[in-house]
């Protein structure tokens, strides 16, 4: 089968909205490289092994590609596509010089290739992402395998973002916790949260393609009775008491690892979620939303109590008063 490929040069900063807007659109699969510049270093610290070269794409820039059925009009597409990304400047989101390209491509081209290279990685002191199709044996007893089949659509869960998220999630979960993902998406943090200790998870999105790969990657790790997927957003389950959520109102953990201007909406509906003394873990910050994210915290009444970095994301960890 021939597939349309779609190749946007744009930045880092705007990759998760563009490949929003590419999923929404259609696409059959979504890919993202980023800077592999010489200049970035490349995080060893938990043994990580990278199988390609620094790339050459500028520091700061990103390519993302999308891949859509053949008999696409693609001009149609690029003219549906374009001013979305425009607008991205009215939330102070740098797109970038925009450039696009299109060529055909054969299936095989792509929908598989990319397993070659995702090999399992540890992403913290214990976690490790491990894909279905590899074979690994764990260090110690004390390290926790995610089991994970991404597909085209969710990535691989090495993005700073989440990896920043999973290692954040480790200094706050102590055993026991009830917990709301928010924007679940593949579902890994809910499952990273179960293997560090959480007594239950529930795993929030309104994508079902994302609801449909967060419950195929649960039951991957045998943890159904653990983590509820529910195609919900966190407003539309306040003040339930529906034992079927398999959490009960208020929680003691609630993370979301999406675009700073989603956190921005709900930091009211966290707050009411949360117990007293909660804490709140938010990702997907890019540096330029450091400062608004935080006074939006603050103006809600939560408290920062950490804030962790990866390059040029962060994270921060907010407990309610």
């Amino acid at each position: 089968m021939l597939w349309h490929e779609l190749t946007i040069h744009t930045t880092e900063e705007a990759v998760e909205m563009i490949s929003n807007f590419l999923h929404e659109a259609g696409a059959g699969g979504v890919s993202i490289e980023e800077s592999g510049t010489l200049n970035k270093e490349r995080d060893t610290s938990y043994g990580q092994w990278y199988e390609l070269p620094l790339n050459d794409i500028p520091e700061g820039l990103a390519v993302i590609k999308g891949y859509f059925s053949e008999g696409t009009d693609m001009e149609a597409l690029k003219a549906e596509v374009n001013p979305r990304i425009e607008q991205l400047s009215e939330f102070d989101i740098d797109a970038g010089e925009i450039r696009y390209e299109v060529r055909t491509v054969d299936e095989d081209d792509w929908a598989n290739a990319w397993k070659q290279y995702f090999k399992p990685v540890r992403v913290s002191d214990h976690l490790t992402i491990k894909p279905t199709w590899e074979d690994y044996t764990p260090e110690s007893p004390e390290e926790k395998i995610i089991e994970l089949d991404p597909g085209m659509a969710f990535g691989t869960g090495t993005h700073p973002t989440t990896s920043l998220c999973l290692r954040t999630l480790e200094t706050v979960i102590q055993g026991g916790e009830e917990v709301i993902d928010v924007g679940t998406g593949s579902g890994i943090l809910a499952i990273g949260a179960i293997q560090l200790g959480a007594k239950h998870v529930l795993a929030l999105d309104l994508d079902p393609v994302a609801v449909s790969s967060a419950k195929e990657n649960v039951h991957l790790n045998g943890l159904e009775q653990q983590v509820t997927v529910k195609e919900s957003d966190l407003l539309s389950v306040l003040g339930s008491q529906d034992p079927a959520l398999g959490v009960q109102l208020p929680v003691k953990v609630i993370v979301a690892n999406i675009l700073a201007e989603i956190i921005m909406l709900f930091i009211d509906d966290v707050y009411n979620a949360l117990e007293p003394g909660g804490v709140y873990i938010a990702s997907g910050i890019w540096k330029n939303k450091e400062q608004v994210v935080h006074d939006a915290l603050v103006a809600s009444g939560f408290e920062i109590s950490a804030v962790h970095r990866d390059e040029d994301w962060l994270a921060y960890v907010a407990r309610k008063r």
